[in-house]
């Protein structure tokens, strides 16, 4: 059975599609079947993974929208266990579109549901915001990930992202956790960095993921040449980065089991 696993916050920046993209490829390095959701009408996580949304027939949102079977918008990629549900900047709009559809949350949930035992992992990388995109991929959810970026206002809104998953929670998917706070853009040299990193791992203590995302230049290179960290420097501190936070991620979901 696949753990599906939203990669949320609402506020920009904070490095959700590059966890998404590189959590995901090092999940699969590690020999664990992937899926990737790109629900993000930006679609970086898409280009990023060597897929250019103007090139694809069918995405996220013709499977939203004009209920195009969801196995005809998985495409592959070049790391071998991990595919991709592309994304498509016509996603701005299906929020609308969809307010008409009857129980509205829950279309990503079913629209996903077949392929469950299909993937140990189905990541949804989510957009900057607190849409019904993203209340979608919450309530299919098993746990989210939320990144925090190592800079001032990091603390600024995560009350209203944790109010949100609450609320979520309490009507509409009961079984939802966080999975855990992953701080990025880490950089030990910065004073103000590790108050950050004290100030979050006092708030939410065993919540907050042992590895920490440093900041690299090699993980920023990575999505202009469409290809996870992974591929384009194995050597990279953003590759060990990420196999360590993967790692992370299948011991603790092999202690639940």
């Amino acid at each position: 059975m696949g753990k599906y696993i939203s990669i949320v916050n609402q506020k920009g920046g904070v490095g959700k599609t590059t966890t998404s993209m590189n959590l995901a490829a090092s999940l699969a390095a590690l020999e664990k079947k992937v899926l990737l959701v790109d629900a993000d009408p930006q679609a970086n996580a898409s280009s990023g993974m060597g897929v250019e949304p103007e090139k694809i027939d069918v995405s996220l949102y013709n499977c939203i929208i004009d209920h195009v079977d969801v196995r005809e918008a998985i495409y592959t990629t070049e790391i071998e266990g991990l595919d991709i549900i592309p994304s498509h900047i016509d996603l701005v709009g299906a929020e609308i579109e969809m307010l008409n559809i009857k129980d509205r949350e829950r279309v990503i949930s079913k629209l996903l549901a077949p392929l469950k035992d299909e993937y140990d992992y189905i990541l949804i990388d989510c957009s900057p915001s607190l849409g019904l995109i993203t209340v979608n991929a919450l309530t299919c959810s098993d746990s989210v990930i939320i990144p925090v970026q190592c800079e001032y206002f990091a603390l600024e809104g995560i009350s209203k992202l944790l109010n949100t998953i609450k609320i979520i929670k309490s009507k509409l998917n009961p079984k939802l956790e966080i999975e855990g706070f992953l701080l990025t853009m880490y950089d030990s040299r910065l004073r103000l960095a590790n108050q950050i990193y004290d100030e979050v791992k006092r708030h939410f203590q065993e919540l907050v993921f042992d590895t920490v995302i440093q900041r690299n230049v090699k993980l920023s290179e990575a999505p202009s040449h469409g290809l996870p960290v992974l591929l384009y420097d194995a050597e990279a501190i953003g590759t060990k980065n990420h196999l360590q936070l993967a790692n992370e991620i299948i011991a603790k979901n092999s202690k639940v089991e």
